[in-house]
């Protein structure tokens, strides 16, 4: 004899099959249940490209001059400029003590030795201003080159300026030799000082 329980177990699953046809038993079958769908995480377009391009830059340290750098330079500036006069000067008179010697007109005697020693000071300022300011504008990377190599050229036409005005020039009064070399370190301390300002001019 059938016991009453599993006829009403047989009855029930029967009519659960009636009533959903597309439903499967849930007794016994938990691999049965629907699955949860994994949530989809949504990432915004770009968002990779906006967090690069909100990394900040490094910028370049600003070089700040003091007052006395703008004074230094304009007197620089200002004494350069008399350069030109004072060669022009040097040299047509130097040219006439070279050809006549002791005739040689007086205002040539007169005026080399003035220009001479006008040049020597204006060299000696704008050295002084000149290598304060290189110092100062050390850590300055604009223009660092031109102002060193102007510096290094402005220093080898004072040296030969040096040697000209002093060990050639006694020399000279006595000895034509020594004259022409005077004249010829002269010269080309002259074209040495000049391309140093013209690299300053030009570039600037």
């Amino acid at each position: 004899m059938i016991p009453i329980t599993d006829v009403a177990v047989g009855f029930l699953m029967a009519w659960q099959a009636a009533v959903s046809p597309g439903q499967t038993a849930l007794v016994g079958r938990p691999d049965s249940l629907p699955q949860p769908r994994a949530a989809t995480v949504m990432q915004p377009v770009g968002l990779t490209m906006f967090v690069a391009d909100t990394v900040p830059r490094v910028r370049r340290k600003a070089v700040v001059y003091s007052d006395g750098y703008a004074t230094r330079l304009r007197i620089h500036k200002t004494l350069s400029w008399g350069m030109l006069p004072l060669f022009a000067a040097s040299y047509f008179s130097g040219d006439q003590l070279l050809t006549k010697g002791i005739d040689a007109p007086s205002w040539a005697r007169s005026m080399h030795g003035p220009a001479a020693t006008g040049s020597a000071i204006l060299f000696g300022a704008n050295t002084v201003t000149g290598g304060w300011n290189l110092w100062e504008g050390r850590k300055d990377p604009t223009g660092r080159t031109r102002r060193i190599l102007h510096s290094v050229l402005f220093t080898a036409a004072s040296g030969g300026f040096a040697y000209a005005g002093t060990k050639l020039a006694d020399d000279a009064e006595e000895n034509l030799s020594a004259r022409r070399n005077h004249r010829n370190l002269a010269l080309g301390s002259i074209g040495v000082s000049t391309v140093s300002w013209l690299i300053m001019l030009i570039g600037n």
